[in-house]
């Protein structure tokens, strides 16, 4: 990655971290949340019975419009965003939680289509959820296509990246009272190497007040 550098041996000077350090946040750290940032939402999907995120890997997303989408993820799949215009996160002001939805295998060619299909629409409806509105192209009523992203994914902050992956995503909303909102990211995903899966996850934003690390 960009931030990766080889020094020699010899007492030269030691390599550093190849991920980015986002309001203290980073791989081996711990975030409190404020939960009063799902709490006071009538209604919502999301709920965490917790308020501390353990972050044990993080995965940098490089945007071909520029900046950059960070993120940082608990072993059981939760996962805070950061977006950013800096590679090292110093100016990220965009931030989101998400947890697990539904996971799924499609069987064949005709389900990944479907799900790709699903996607390009302006409207995402799924069993167990209310419906949500297209964030992304706001305004645009026809079909659009995924956001197709790369995503390389660290377990070690000096360490090399475990694995990339292949995502085709759109995101998400609804409004829920009083005067929140509810996010839900949609992704098909191709680790390389691994299986091609369905992802859905429900989120929220977070302000910068209600999280510290």
């Amino acid at each position: 990655m960009i931030w990766g550098k080889l020094f020699g041996g010899g007492g030269g000077e030691q390599p550093g971290p190849r991920v980015a350090e986002v309001r203290n946040i980073t791989i081996g750290r711990q975030v409190r949340l404020d939960p009063l940032a799902w709490r006071t939402l009538e209604g919502a999907t999301f709920s965490l019975a917790r308020d501390t995120l353990e972050i044990t890997a993080q995965g940098i997303i490089k945007l071909d419009e520029g900046g950059y989408v960070h993120r940082f993820y608990t072993d059981d799949e939760l996962m805070l965003q950061a977006v950013s215009q800096a590679a090292d996160g110093s100016d990220a002001d965009d931030f989101t939680l998400f947890q697990p939805w539904r996971s799924a295998y499609p069987a064949n060619r005709g389900e990944r289509e479907a799900f790709l299909t699903r996607l390009s629409r302006p409207r995402f409806e799924e069993d167990g959820l209310p419906a949500f509105d297209r964030y992304w192209y706001e305004g645009d009523e026809g079909t659009q296509p995924p956001v197709r992203l790369w995503e390389a994914i660290y377990h070690e902050r000096d360490g090399e990246p475990v694995r990339h992956i292949r995502q085709s995503c759109m995101l998400y909303v609804r409004a829920v009272p009083p005067a929140g909102e509810e996010l839900l990211l949609a992704l098909a995903m191709e680790p390389e190497g691994g299986d091609y899966t369905h992802e859905i996850m429900i989120g929220l934003a977070v302000s910068p007040g209600e999280f510290a690390a």
